[in-house]
């Protein structure tokens, strides 16, 4: 009679407990899928490719160029130096189009500018035919605000 009365307790007591727990959409959460939704918009938002939060590593601040920070951290892209001393970025054997806050810029246009101002970093290794250069993939840099002016134009 007592291992009746346990058994039957134990099963209640395991059924109060499963009952309580929640069995939603069991979502991981995912940095990138985030920091996508939050900056990228348009051909940029849908295209896959490697993003990396700048912001919140502050060992980038002590770089100089951002393609020197940026070299050795995305698989397929190389940072060569020219004979003037301009950095260019070469992704499997291609020049990507560069874009800062989703406007095309020249390569020349990274030298100015400053790495505590860029927010995140999405390198497209596939081809990126949302502007000129498409062919070999892009850089997309998102500085700090940019998102917040989006959303002031959707207003």
């Amino acid at each position: 009679m007592k291992r009746l009365v346990i058994i039957s307790f134990l099963g209640l007591f395991s059924l109060s407990v499963s009952s309580q727990s929640y069995k939603g959409e069991n979502r991981p959460f995912n940095l990138s899928q985030e920091l996508n939704d939050l900056y990228c918009s348009g051909l940029f938002h849908s295209t896959e490719g490697t993003i990396i939060d700048v912001a919140n590593n502050m060992g980038a601040r002590a770089w100089l160029n951002i393609l020197d920070w940026l070299e050795g951290r995305v698989a397929g892209l190389q940072v060569y130096k020219s004979k003037s001393g301009a950095r260019i970025p070469v992704i499997r054997g291609g020049v990507p189009g560069i874009y800062v806050d989703e406007m095309s810029v020249p390569i020349d246009y990274l030298n100015s500018l400053n790495i505590a101002d860029i927010a995140i970093i999405k390198v497209i290794k596939t081809p990126f035919f949302g502007g000129f250069n498409g062919g070999n993939g892009a850089i997309a840099i998102y500085t700090l605000g940019s998102e917040e002016e989006d959303s002031e134009h959707l207003d």
